[in-house]
């Protein structure tokens, strides 16, 4: 396997999603839509009813074990909670791609509004960036997010990443006007090593 399924950071679990956890992570979608809905893609954060979210959590096991995408489950550690998903994503310049085609990766992150404001989002982003740096064909790794959601830009500022440019992109919001991204960059040592 090229990433871990399951990692243990000081305060979280972070394993790959399992379709069961469908019935543990259905009540925190419902209870946190205001909360997350102007920032995570709805086929991600839409609260589905549990057998459809089930399928969706298949859906992201199996692209988890192909190497398309890593999404791992925010757990207390001993696992009767979700807290959120933190995401290493395989991409190229222009968009995601297996990691077989990628020369970077994205990391992406939601918490619940109840476990915010104590680190975790770090916690959990920290651990994708040592799983990237392990990684030789990925250059960097960048962290995209909406410029008005400030503790989502704080994750990569605390991490060392430099802001590299801001774009306009569409909204998750239908119907509402265009946001500003900011797009955050994190080199990767090995990469030099590896063009050497």
């Amino acid at each position: 396997m090229i990433v871990p399924e399951r990692i243990e950071t000081r305060r979280l679990l972070l394993r790959s999603w399992r379709a069961a956890d469908a019935s543990l992570l259905q009540p925190v979608l419902v209870a946190n839509q205001a909360h997350i809905v102007n920032w995570i893609p709805r086929r991600v954060s839409d609260p589905a009813p549990v057998p459809e979210l089930a399928t969706r959590l298949d859906d992201f096991r199996a692209n988890f074990f192909a190497a398309r995408e890593w999404r791992y489950g925010i757990f207390s550690p001993d696992e009767s909670e979700v807290l959120g998903e933190v995401d290493l994503l395989p991409r190229n310049a222009d968009v995601r791609v297996p990691y077989a085609s990628a020369d970077r990766a994205e990391i992406g992150y939601w918490l619940r509004a109840d476990r915010t404001r104590q680190g975790l989002a770090t916690e959990a982003a920290r651990a994708m960036l040592d799983i990237a740096a392990d990684l030789p064909a990925l250059a960097h790794v960048e962290i995209r997010c909406d410029a008005r959601n400030a503790a989502s830009a704080a994750v990569p500022r605390r991490l060392g990443f430099a802001l590299s440019s801001t774009v306009s992109d569409e909204s998750l919001v239908p119907g509402e006007s265009p946001v500003t991204m900011q797009m955050w960059v994190y080199a990767l040592l090995h990469a030099t090593a590896v063009g050497e």
